[in-house]
């Protein structure tokens, strides 16, 4: 890093489930991106209510762990079923307390928005959405879906904000 250079931002990106919860935590400054941690929060096995605790708590402890300045998470869309967009709704709601309680500002992006964002292509596939992940940060090997997910949100907030400092003549470079 120059000395000029402004201290990295860290963000934190969430894809929300109401069995797994994804999540991945990139490092950026006006130049680079930098992987930091990624992984999943797992609830099976429990009552919905426990699984809602349980996604609170943990999201709360990466976020006590890694520290992230800011985080994004992935907005809801489920077509068919309106039992699953509820419960998927309320975890959703669960991680949103977990960032926002602690003072975190907040982003919503569309997986439409995500994939186009890192992919240049709203309706890519997973895998393709993976090998972006993977090469816009360096990594080497196979990511876990949510995980990978979550790191795709995060890039997307990363990539608009860089686009919207540009727009705007201000921000990041």
């Amino acid at each position: 890093m120059r000395a000029n250079d402004p201290a990295p931002r860290r963000v934190l990106g969430i894809d929300p489930g109401s069995r797994v919860t994804g999540f991945g935590v990139v490092d950026t400054d006006t130049r680079r991106l930098a992987y930091v941690a990624s992984g999943v929060i797992r609830v099976e096995g429990r009552s919905f209510p426990e699984r809602l605790r349980a996604i609170f708590e943990q999201l709360g402890e990466v976020v006590e762990s890694y520290g992230p300045a800011e985080c994004a998470i992935e907005q809801v869309f489920v077509r068919h079923n309106p039992d699953s967009a509820l419960k998927l709704g309320q975890a959703r709601g669960a991680a949103i307390c977990a960032c926002v309680g602690r003072g975190l500002p907040l982003a919503e992006y569309t997986a439409s928005m995500v994939k186009q964002a890192i992919t240049g292509n709203g309706a890519a596939g997973k895998e393709q959405v993976q090998y972006m992940v993977r090469t816009l940060l360096g990594l080497k090997g196979r990511l876990r879906e949510d995980a990978s997910d979550a790191l795709g949100v995060a890039l997307c907030h990363i990539h608009r904000d860089r686009l919207a400092g540009r727009l705007t003549g201000g921000g990041w470079e």
